[in-house]
């Protein structure tokens, strides 16, 4: 049998056993929380919302349905997102540093949030919420603009060095401004809503922004699948892919603006979480191989699976208390680094 074969063959069990323990975890973190609920229980009140019946109580329904599994799904989602942009962004700049916020898009996200939560513009409940997500949806396209004029200025084409230095300059113009935003006008309660956005949060998810999510995750796979051999070929380096006959210019083009499009729409809801994109593509490379049908795949699989657990940890750690699920992946996320740093051979 080919090495290409036995190298598919792995890929394939990889990623199907990573499925599968995506959806027994998805089982068990609805039972888990402030209030646990029994696994059966769980079951119980997803089949009677099926329509194959069952008697469950309100508050195991409100729990499960309402409360719980927006959430769950939104994590999943938010998790497959930022780990398909950073096994991406990693092959298209070929820098292994690479992750979704690459662009300076969680920047320019944390400039129109806290715009709006320290600023304010006279609203509040939900209405206040919505406004925060479209200002952050808005501030990251506009920094990704700017990162992209920037990037390109002098008609020299996108470079990834260019691309990263401008993505560089803009988020430390953005982090500025941010910085004293805060300082000069943020109270005490706008300064916390500052600071667990900027760590991240999946709290505030109910079905209407899960399923915003969910369409998100949806388009990123079905978007970069169909450059999967394109991106094969920029493993090989740029002068390499423009051989095979890849247009590398527009390929990178548009492979930056999906990325960027996709991650504002996840920090619009979730906040900025950090280490899922950076760490999930160097974890599954070694199981799957390089081709990206793979890679993408099992990313989206493994971010998913590591985003939901890391969700369910901070729900679930502190009585009456969450921790910021972005503090945890960092934790989590930090040491597989250097584990990984540590393993690879020197150059």
């Amino acid at each position: 049998m080919s090495v290409a074969r036995l190298a598919a063959g792995r890929a394939v069990v990889v990623v199907t056993l990573t499925a599968a323990a995506l959806v027994a975890s998805a089982a068990v973190a609805l039972s888990l929380g402030s209030v646990d609920v029994p696994v059966a229980r769980v079951l119980a009140v997803l089949l009677r919302r099926l329509g194959a019946g069952g008697e469950v109580t309100v508050l195991e329904d409100q729990l499960v349905w309402q409360l719980r599994l927006p959430r769950v799904m939104g994590a999943m989602a938010a998790g497959a997102v930022l780990a398909l942009c950073g096994a991406v962004l990693q092959s298209l700049t070929r820098n292994d540093l690479a992750d979704p916020f690459l662009l300076g898009v969680s920047s320019g996200a944390t400039v129109g949030a806290v715009t709006i939560m320290v600023l304010g513009i006279g609203v509040g409940g939900l209405v206040a919420s919505a406004a925060v997500s479209v200002a952050a949806f808005a501030g990251a396209l506009a920094a990704l603009a700017v990162v992209l004029v920037i990037a390109s200025a002098g008609g020299r084409g996108l470079s990834p060095h260019r691309t990263v230095l401008a993505g560089v300059a803009v988020a430390y113009l953005c982090s500025a401004y941010t910085s004293v935003v805060v300082i000069m006008h943020g109270e005490g309660d706008a300064a916390r809503r500052v600071l667990s956005w900027t760590l991240g949060s999946l709290a505030g998810l109910r079905w209407d922004s899960t399923l915003v999510l969910l369409g998100a995750a949806l388009v990123a796979l079905v978007w970069f699948f169909a450059y999967a051999e394109r991106l094969d070929a920029f493993t090989f380096g740029e002068v390499s892919a423009q051989s095979l006959g890849v247009p590398v210019t527009s390929t990178r083009w548009v492979l930056m603006v999906g990325t960027a499009v996709v991650t504002a729409t996840t920090v619009a809801y979730v906040g900025v979480i950090g280490f899922v994109g950076l760490v999930v593509p160097h974890l599954v490379r070694p199981l799957v191989g390089n081709r990206h049908r793979a890679v993408l795949l099992a990313s989206a699989a493994g971010g998913s699976l590591l985003l939901m657990w890391a969700d369910t940890a901070a729900r679930s750690l502190v009585d009456r208390q969450e921790v910021p699920v972005g503090a945890l992946t960092a934790l989590l996320g930090a040491p597989v680094l250097v584990w990984l740093m540590a393993r690879r051979p020197r150059a």
